[in-house]
Protein backbone atom coordinates (compact mmCIF):
# COMPACT_ATOMS: atom_id res chain seq x y z
CA UNK A 1 0.00 0.00 0.00
CA UNK A 2 1.39 3.74 -1.11
CA UNK A 3 0.72 6.41 0.91
CA UNK A 4 0.66 9.96 -0.49
CA UNK A 5 1.88 12.45 1.43
CA UNK A 6 1.31 16.55 0.30
CA UNK A 7 3.50 19.06 0.88
CA UNK A 8 2.07 22.45 1.79
CA UNK A 9 3.97 24.96 0.35
CA UNK A 10 5.50 27.66 2.48
CA UNK A 11 4.31 31.28 3.48
CA UNK A 12 7.26 32.46 1.38
CA UNK A 13 6.59 29.86 -1.53
CA UNK A 14 2.47 31.07 -1.30
CA UNK A 15 3.50 34.62 -1.76
CA UNK A 16 6.02 34.23 -4.64
CA UNK A 17 3.01 32.42 -6.34
CA UNK A 18 0.72 35.10 -5.69
CA UNK A 19 2.84 37.86 -6.69
CA UNK A 20 4.04 36.27 -9.68
CA UNK A 21 0.38 35.85 -10.63
CA UNK A 22 -0.21 39.59 -10.08
CA UNK A 23 2.67 40.52 -12.34
CA UNK A 24 1.29 38.36 -14.71
CA UNK A 25 -2.30 40.21 -14.40
CA UNK A 26 -0.98 43.52 -14.33
CA UNK A 27 0.63 43.14 -17.31
CA UNK A 28 -1.68 41.78 -19.64
CA UNK A 29 -4.22 44.24 -17.95
CA UNK A 30 -1.94 46.97 -18.80
CA UNK A 31 -1.44 45.97 -22.35
CA UNK A 32 -5.17 45.47 -22.99
CA UNK A 33 -6.45 48.52 -20.74
CA UNK A 34 -4.01 50.95 -22.26
CA UNK A 35 -4.58 49.96 -25.84
CA UNK A 36 -8.17 50.97 -24.68
CA UNK A 37 -7.24 54.18 -23.03
CA UNK A 38 -5.05 54.83 -25.90
CA UNK A 39 -7.43 54.84 -28.38
CA UNK A 40 -9.40 56.78 -25.45
CA UNK A 41 -7.01 59.76 -25.66
CA UNK A 42 -6.34 59.95 -29.32
CA UNK A 43 -10.09 60.59 -29.93
CA UNK A 44 -9.81 63.38 -27.07
CA UNK A 45 -6.76 64.61 -28.56
CA UNK A 46 -8.28 64.76 -31.70
CA UNK A 47 -10.96 67.38 -30.24
CA UNK A 48 -7.78 68.99 -28.50
CA UNK A 49 -8.16 67.47 -25.12
CA UNK A 50 -4.99 66.53 -23.44
CA UNK A 51 -5.14 63.19 -21.01
CA UNK A 52 -2.42 61.30 -19.84
CA UNK A 53 -3.49 57.74 -20.12
CA UNK A 54 -0.11 54.97 -18.99
CA UNK A 55 -0.95 56.46 -15.37
CA UNK A 56 -4.80 55.78 -15.23
CA UNK A 57 -3.88 52.24 -17.18
CA UNK A 58 -1.20 51.55 -14.54
CA UNK A 59 -3.44 51.92 -11.59
CA UNK A 60 -6.45 50.68 -13.50
CA UNK A 61 -4.44 47.41 -14.15
CA UNK A 62 -3.01 47.15 -10.35
CA UNK A 63 -6.20 47.66 -9.19
CA UNK A 64 -8.16 45.12 -11.62
CA UNK A 65 -5.41 42.37 -10.93
CA UNK A 66 -6.11 42.46 -7.31
CA UNK A 67 -9.57 42.23 -7.59
CA UNK A 68 -8.69 39.24 -9.83
CA UNK A 69 -6.82 37.36 -7.41
CA UNK A 70 -9.51 37.58 -4.47
CA UNK A 71 -11.79 36.41 -7.42
CA UNK A 72 -9.28 33.39 -7.86
CA UNK A 73 -8.93 33.11 -3.93
CA UNK A 74 -12.97 32.69 -4.37
CA UNK A 75 -12.59 29.95 -6.78
CA UNK A 76 -15.33 31.90 -8.88
CA UNK A 77 -15.92 30.03 -11.69
CA UNK A 78 -14.86 26.90 -10.79
CA UNK A 79 -17.75 24.51 -10.60
CA UNK A 80 -18.22 23.49 -14.10
CA UNK A 81 -15.12 21.64 -14.13
CA UNK A 82 -16.21 18.33 -15.97
CA UNK A 83 -17.67 20.61 -18.88
CA UNK A 84 -15.96 21.19 -22.49
CA UNK A 85 -13.93 24.30 -22.15
CA UNK A 86 -16.42 26.76 -23.67
CA UNK A 87 -18.99 26.93 -20.55
CA UNK A 88 -15.93 27.12 -17.29
CA UNK A 89 -14.59 29.62 -19.63
CA UNK A 90 -17.43 31.98 -20.26
CA UNK A 91 -18.93 30.75 -16.74
CA UNK A 92 -15.35 32.18 -15.33
CA UNK A 93 -15.70 35.43 -17.40
CA UNK A 94 -19.20 36.32 -16.29
CA UNK A 95 -18.38 35.37 -12.97
CA UNK A 96 -15.06 38.02 -12.99
CA UNK A 97 -16.72 40.26 -14.78
CA UNK A 98 -19.98 40.82 -12.00
CA UNK A 99 -17.49 40.80 -9.36
CA UNK A 100 -15.31 43.40 -11.30
CA UNK A 101 -18.38 45.55 -11.03
CA UNK A 102 -19.44 45.47 -8.03
CA UNK A 103 -15.56 46.18 -6.59
CA UNK A 104 -15.38 48.92 -9.00
CA UNK A 105 -18.82 50.27 -7.89
CA UNK A 106 -17.80 50.38 -4.03
CA UNK A 107 -14.38 51.63 -5.40
CA UNK A 108 -15.97 54.56 -6.90
CA UNK A 109 -17.95 55.38 -4.07
CA UNK A 110 -15.17 55.24 -1.35
CA UNK A 111 -13.18 57.56 -3.83
CA UNK A 112 -16.68 60.23 -3.60
CA UNK A 113 -16.39 59.76 0.17
CA UNK A 114 -12.92 60.60 0.31
CA UNK A 115 -13.73 63.77 -1.91
CA UNK A 116 -16.68 64.47 0.29
CA UNK A 117 -19.50 63.48 -2.18
CA UNK A 118 -22.25 61.63 -1.41
CA UNK A 119 -22.80 57.67 -3.07
CA UNK A 120 -25.62 58.84 -4.93
CA UNK A 121 -23.47 61.51 -6.66
CA UNK A 122 -20.50 59.61 -6.73
CA UNK A 123 -22.34 56.90 -8.46
CA UNK A 124 -24.60 59.04 -10.21
CA UNK A 125 -21.87 59.68 -12.99
CA UNK A 126 -21.32 55.76 -13.95
CA UNK A 127 -25.13 55.61 -14.85
CA UNK A 128 -26.08 59.07 -15.11
CA UNK A 129 -24.42 61.01 -18.35
CA UNK A 130 -21.71 58.21 -18.75
CA UNK A 131 -24.06 55.34 -19.05
CA UNK A 132 -22.35 54.57 -22.58
CA UNK A 133 -19.42 54.39 -21.67
CA UNK A 134 -19.96 52.56 -18.24
CA UNK A 135 -21.49 50.04 -20.82
CA UNK A 136 -18.91 50.17 -23.09
CA UNK A 137 -16.37 49.71 -20.45
CA UNK A 138 -18.40 46.65 -18.98
CA UNK A 139 -18.13 45.16 -22.73
CA UNK A 140 -14.23 45.96 -23.53
CA UNK A 141 -13.61 44.14 -19.44
CA UNK A 142 -15.80 40.77 -20.97
CA UNK A 143 -13.37 40.96 -24.05
CA UNK A 144 -10.64 40.73 -21.69
CA UNK A 145 -11.58 38.51 -19.52
CA UNK A 146 -12.86 35.58 -22.17
CA UNK A 147 -9.13 34.68 -23.47
CA UNK A 148 -7.54 35.31 -19.14
CA UNK A 149 -10.35 32.68 -18.28
CA UNK A 150 -9.41 30.49 -21.41
CA UNK A 151 -6.41 30.28 -20.57
CA UNK A 152 -6.46 30.05 -16.63
CA UNK A 153 -9.42 27.01 -18.02
CA UNK A 154 -7.05 25.46 -20.47
CA UNK A 155 -4.29 24.89 -17.62
CA UNK A 156 -6.42 23.36 -15.01
CA UNK A 157 -7.52 21.13 -17.59
CA UNK A 158 -3.97 20.11 -19.24
CA UNK A 159 -2.75 20.14 -15.18
CA UNK A 160 -0.33 22.61 -13.24
CA UNK A 161 2.30 24.19 -15.09
CA UNK A 162 1.29 22.36 -18.50
CA UNK A 163 0.37 25.46 -20.09
CA UNK A 164 3.67 27.43 -19.16
CA UNK A 165 5.58 24.70 -20.22
CA UNK A 166 3.78 24.06 -23.61
CA UNK A 167 4.19 27.63 -24.62
CA UNK A 168 8.00 28.53 -23.42
CA UNK A 169 9.46 25.07 -23.40
CA UNK A 170 8.10 22.62 -25.52
CA UNK A 171 5.05 21.17 -27.21
CA UNK A 172 5.31 17.69 -25.32
CA UNK A 173 1.57 16.83 -25.89
CA UNK A 174 1.94 17.48 -29.75
CA UNK A 175 5.40 15.65 -29.47
CA UNK A 176 3.65 12.71 -28.23
CA UNK A 177 0.54 12.57 -30.84
CA UNK A 178 3.70 13.24 -33.42
CA UNK A 179 5.60 9.62 -32.53
CA UNK A 180 2.57 7.87 -32.50
CA UNK A 181 2.00 9.23 -36.17
CA UNK A 182 4.84 7.72 -37.24
CA UNK A 183 5.62 4.27 -34.96
CA UNK A 184 1.83 3.49 -35.77
CA UNK A 185 0.28 0.24 -33.64
CA UNK A 186 0.67 -2.93 -36.05
CA UNK A 187 -2.88 -3.43 -35.10
CA UNK A 188 -3.97 -0.74 -36.73
CA UNK A 189 -2.26 -1.45 -39.66
CA UNK A 190 -3.96 -4.81 -40.63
Amino acid sequence: MATEITVRPTVQQRAMHEFKELAVLFVYLYITLGAVILMKTAVLHSQGIEFAFWGVAAVKAAVLAKFMLIGNAMKIGERHNTSPLIWPTLHKAFGFLVLLIILTIIEEAVVGLFHHQSITVSLGDMVGPRLEETIADILIMLLVLIPYCAFRVLSDALGEGQLARMFFVERLCCMDRRVERNNPDPSELI
